[in-house]
């Protein structure tokens, strides 16, 4: 029996900052960190071209910071700051495996990271690395969702995979609502009617106008990545 064939041939993933804490209640867990690398890996090996969009929840988000007071682009600055050292953790554990990698910022910032130039990006997926997108669009006011969104229709991925610590896009937070029904899929227009908190209203236009799939799925349950990329029945589809 041959196996299972990906039905994505060039995916994004997105990959919130939280999905690296692990256990910690702020920073990196390296062991949690390996682990999502050895996934992602694993997805590379069936033959599918990975780009990867990091936030930097972890360690600052502007918002919180523009909450305590702090100028809103001063903010956001910071946040950008903080998916640059997701990036650079991430690409470790990557190489760790085994993996090529590349790793592009949005800022300027060339003794870490080259800059985005996206006919390179698209050449690195060709040639077989993991490209990982970091300090979003390199502006404030602009989520890592809405960035992902955009990088992912500038490389033409065929779907975001929006990796979550849920098993998909509910009614209400499930964290807090027990009642919280599960879509298992469900019309970008449905999205921004409801005022879903699955990705920011910019990201859901985004994919709405260019026919983008969200496939959006719990990282937490490992293999899960695999799955959504084989086009197994998990998580929530946004179409």
């Amino acid at each position: 029996m041959s196996a299972p064939k990906p039905v994505y041939q060039r995916i994004l993933l997105k990959l919130s900052g939280e999905s690296l804490l692990g256990k910690l209640s702020y920073g990196i867990d390296i062991k949690t960190t390996l682990s999502i690398a050895q996934e992602i890996k694993e997805v590379h090996g069936l033959g599918v071209q990975i780009a990867i969009m990091i936030g930097g929840g972890n360690i600052f988000r502007g918002i919180r910071g523009t909450a305590k007071g702090l100028d809103r682009v001063s903010a956001d600055q910071m946040g950008l700051l903080a998916t640059i050292i997701n990036g650079i953790a991430l690409q470790d554990a990557l190489e760790k495996q085994g993996a090529f990698t590349r790793h592009v910022s949005a800022l300027e910032i060339k003794a870490m990271a080259e800059p985005f130039i996206r006919r390179r990006a698209i050449r690195h997926l060709e040639k077989g690395r993991i490209v990982i997108f970091s300090a979003g669009l390199g502006s404030p006011y602009f989520t890592t969702d809405t960035a992902a969104a955009l990088r992912a229709l500038e490389i033409k991925a065929e779907v975001i995979l929006k990796a979550t610590k849920v098993e998909g896009a509910y009614s209400a937070d499930p964290m807090k609502d027990k009642a919280a029904k599960k879509f298992d899929s469900i019309r970008y227009m449905d999205v921004l009617k409801k005022g879903l908190k699955v990705m920011d209203a910019t990201a859901i236009s985004l994919c709405k106008d260019n026919d983008l799939p969200i496939i959006i799925f719990n990282l937490r349950k490992h293999g899960n990545i695999k799955r959504a990329v084989l086009g197994e029945d998990i998580g929530t589809k946004v179409y």
